[in-house]
């Protein structure tokens, strides 16, 4: 089997290009001992097994950074048989850094010049027959987003493999990057002398302030947008435990199954294809919309106005995107983390996406909050905004030491491209690849929890105090009420873990006696919740301190399974998301206990 690797900067296209090559044949897991990710996969040509490698993206081979190293070390030890050196043609002066610092290299190349589409309509011309003759090695004209020109792309490659082409220009000295490129590109690059006046537009959207009020509207609109585009699927999703569970329910009573098994078939499995269905179309929503903003060039000003903010937490400017989206959902923060480069400040961001309540807890808290404060309930959203803040900043310190060095941690050296016109069919099929993925992982992982949280609610009387979960609540109470919660809100706290919205679910089983456990967890939003008799029972068993600690903790707890399943799917590290877990759970009880016995001498 030959192996290639590709190597360029990043927003080079080695992403775009990667996923079109490899398919659904690729694998993506962790350089050994590295928090660096490493996407390997695989395509035929002529009969012939193709091994691809994407290489960590960076700017240079100076070798300084953890991704530097690897990229450098993998090409040194001749591990590939051909790399593909990859440059921007729209501004290929600067793109072409990286291969003056690979001719120092002794290994065989082609190099891809992306985005030819952006360079014609800035009527630029290359020479590619006198770029290649300088060179030594094929050079092509491409475009990673048209699927069309990937033929002519594997003939260039099948036959590189065979040759094994190295390059015959002069080597490049340290510190002459820039003239060895100025003398390569001699009469190689032509344009239209045009005077470059930045655009009304982009003086907004890369303006000091009004950049990030423009990024903030803007990252607002995409996940509305989201939710419309994936509305139709979650839809679909939504129809398949209200129309199979009275259906399989029916079945299962017809032949007398055990109510155990029953409930396993009728109700555990088409919430998971559910749930599975609802994530997958999410994804698919925030790649179609993050892929387009990143295709025509918006994705870069975003980062360069918030870059000098969020590199404070040991985050890059891209990180406001994801962020800013898990307002939404959480799943949406992480399926856009994607947007982020740098495999390390990718798990950062969605360590602190999680401190971000989202739609789902706004959904719970104001109702909760109403029921004990009355007119007071908006100082309890002030006060979990403001945590909010207060969290973002200890998770940036716990897991940025980590994930992100601060020895390693540079300021934002880029070239803002320019905007261009969108490729639709890629825009479809990154959005649909991803979300497809998602799908089939998430129902493994979340069937797993599931079958966990089943086994918890489960009572074959259907009475509370029959299921594992009470008798568990009970029985670590006098533990959990120095935390600030009884037997029924950690029950409530336990299932927020599963879904925000079986928060009110579990709390109208337990005190409205409306419905099992099982069914205020799994089916919480198609049951609904007797309002009245939770704003008038719950008050008189639990104490406002109890219920402030409550709804603290509930807020920045696990976001939920969905959640959970994508982070895994996005860092492609059980021990990351593990870590996370359990940081979020400890850090909410922690925070309960906190408030719980502040508020006691208060209120």
């Amino acid at each position: 089997m030959s192996k290639i690797a590709l190597l360029g900067q990043p927003n080079s296209g080695k992403s775009t290009l990667f996923n079109a090559l490899t398919g659904s044949h690729q694998h993506v897991g962790n350089w050994p001992g590295k928090t660096v990710e490493r996407c390997e996969g695989s395509y035929k040509y002529k009969d012939e097994t193709i091994s691809v490698v994407d290489l960590p993206g960076s700017y240079s081979l100076a070798a300084d950074s953890e991704e530097e190293k690897i990229t450098r070390d993998f090409i040194i030890d001749g591990t590939a048989d051909l790399i593909i050196v990859m440059a921007d043609s729209s501004q290929l002066a600067r793109s072409l850094y990286m291969l003056a610092d690979f001719s120092k290299l002794d290994a065989p190349a082609l190099l891809l010049l992306n985005m030819e589409d952006v360079a014609r309509l800035q009527g630029k011309q290359i020479n590619i027959q006198l770029l290649e003759e300088r060179l030594g090695i094929p050079v092509l004209s491409f475009v990673a987003a048209d699927r069309k020109r990937y033929e002519s792309l594997k003939e260039k490659i099948y036959y590189a493999l065979k040759n094994t082409p190295k390059l015959k220009w002069d080597k490049c000295e340290d510190g002459q990057e820039f003239k060895w490129i100025e003398t390569l590109l001699q009469d190689v690059v032509t344009a239209k002398e045009n005077q470059y006046s930045m655009s009304k537009f982009d003086k907004i959207a890369t303006g000091r302030i009004l950049g990030k009020v423009t990024a903030c509207i803007a990252m607002l609109l995409a996940f509305a947008c989201s939710m419309v585009i994936a509305a139709p699927i979650m839809g679909v999703g939504t129809m398949i435990p209200q129309f199979f569970t009275p259906l399989l329910q029916k079945v299962m009573d017809s032949f007398g199954i055990h109510a155990f098994i029953a409930s396993i078939v009728s109700v555990l499995v088409p919430n998971t294809i559910y749930f599975s269905f609802s994530m997958a179309g999410f994804v698919f929503g925030v790649n179609f919309v993050f892929v387009f903003l990143e295709d025509i060039g918006y994705i870069a000003r975003v980062a360069y106005v918030f870059d000098g903010l969020m590199s404070k937490l040991g985050a890059q400017g891209k990180s406001i995107c994801p962020m800013i989206m898990g307002f939404g959902c959480t799943i949406g923060g992480a399926a856009g983390s994607r947007v982020i480069d740098n495999y390390g400040q990718r798990l950062l961001t969605i360590a602190m996406t999680w401190a971000v309540p989202c739609a789902a807890i706004w959904s719970v808290i104001p109702v909760l909050a109403t029921y004990f404060f009355g007119s007071g309930a908006v100082f309890v959203v002030l006060g979990i905004l403001i945590y909010m803040i207060l969290m973002i900043t200890i998770v940036s310190k716990v897991f940025g030491k980590k994930l992100s060095p601060v020895e390693d941690r540079t300021g934002l050296i880029m070239e803002l491209p320019p905007y261009h016109k969108v490729h639709w069919k890629n825009v479809l099929y990154t959005a649909w690849t991803r979300a497809f993925d998602i799908f089939k992982r998430a129902l493994r992982t979340i069937f797993l929890i599931s079958v966990l949280v089943y086994l918890l609610t489960f009572s074959g009387s259907g009475r509370i105090e029959d299921s594992v979960l009470y008798h568990v609540g009970i029985l670590v109470e006098p533990v959990t009420k120095f935390f600030g919660m009884g037997w029924q809100t950690f029950m409530a706290f336990l299932s927020s873990a599963f879904a925000k919205e079986a928060v009110l679910g579990v709390l109208n089983a337990i005190f409205a006696g409306d419905g099992s456990l099982l069914s205020g967890t799994f089916e919480a939003k198609a049951l609904g919740v007797d309002s009245s008799v939770l704003a008038t029972v719950m008050p008189t068993v639990i104490s406002k301190a109890e219920a402030l600690a409550f709804m603290f903790a509930v807020s920045f707890n696990v976001p939920c399974i969905m959640a959970l399943s994508s982070t895994y799917r996005e860092t492609h590290s059980l021990k990351w998301t593990v870590r996370m877990a359990l940081f979020y759970t400890g850090s909410a009880l922690v925070i309960s206990c906190i408030i719980y016995h502040i508020a006691n001498i208060f209120l």
